[in-house]
């Protein structure tokens, strides 16, 4: 009697990786299914800005559209996750008017901010001579003779998670802060050599 065989055994070795894989699968769907629920449960939020003052040493625009701006800055960054910790990485702050960048960016320290934890900055922002379009020339020109200009102080930077162990990848944050500078109806603005101090306690937009 002749005894065919139909092969339906199958290889051995072929069937162990199959059930390698399963497993390997199965063992990776369950770690991102348990940090995905951690991330549900403790809802980050994001971090609250607040730009305390500026001291303002020069702000004058010359012809032809030149600005010249130095004006230091106190800037307060407040977690407000009592069970989640955040990294801030590559923070660069600079001033801006109607949306064109007026000075030069300074890079923020990096750091890291525990549960509900505060962290203040007092960084310098500068520009010497930067040129600015004709028509924000013209803008900035009436502002100064009305004696109001308005600045935003902004933050752009990336920001990392952390829960218990487990540190995110990096999110992009960006931060808008309104600070309106009082000249006094002088219509030059403010020459080098005479610093003038505004408390702001303004709200900052962010975005994460």
């Amino acid at each position: 009697m002749v005894v065919k065989d139909c092969g339906n055994h199958g290889n051995p070795r072929k069937k162990l990786y199959w059930r390698i894989f399963y497993v390997s699968a199965a063992f990776v769907a369950a770690v991102l299914f348990s940090i995905l629920l951690v991330w549900l449960i403790l809802r980050p939020k994001k971090p609250h800005f607040v730009l305390q003052d500026a001291t303002v040493y020069a702000f004058s625009l010359t012809a032809p559209n030149l600005l010249t701006a130095t004006v230091q800055i106190t800037l307060s960054a407040r977690n407000p996750n009592g069970r989640i910790g955040v990294y801030y990485d590559k923070l660069d702050v600079y001033a801006a008017y109607r949306s064109q960048q007026i000075t030069l960016a300074t890079r923020l320290p990096a750091s890291y901010q525990g549960h509900e934890d505060i962290t203040v900055w007092s960084p310098f922002v500068y520009g010497t001579a930067v040129p600015v379009a004709p028509y924000l020339a013209a803008s900035l020109g009436e502002d100064e003779g009305t004696g109001t200009v308005l600045i935003n102080v902004r933050v752009d930077g990336r920001v990392r998670w952390k829960v218990g162990t487990f540190v995110s990848r990096n999110y992009h944050l960006f931060a808008n802060c309104p600070a309106y500078i009082n000249f006094g109806n002088k219509n030059s603005g403010i020459a080098v050599g005479s610093p003038i101090k505004y408390q702001l306690l303004m709200d900052c937009h962010v975005d994460v």
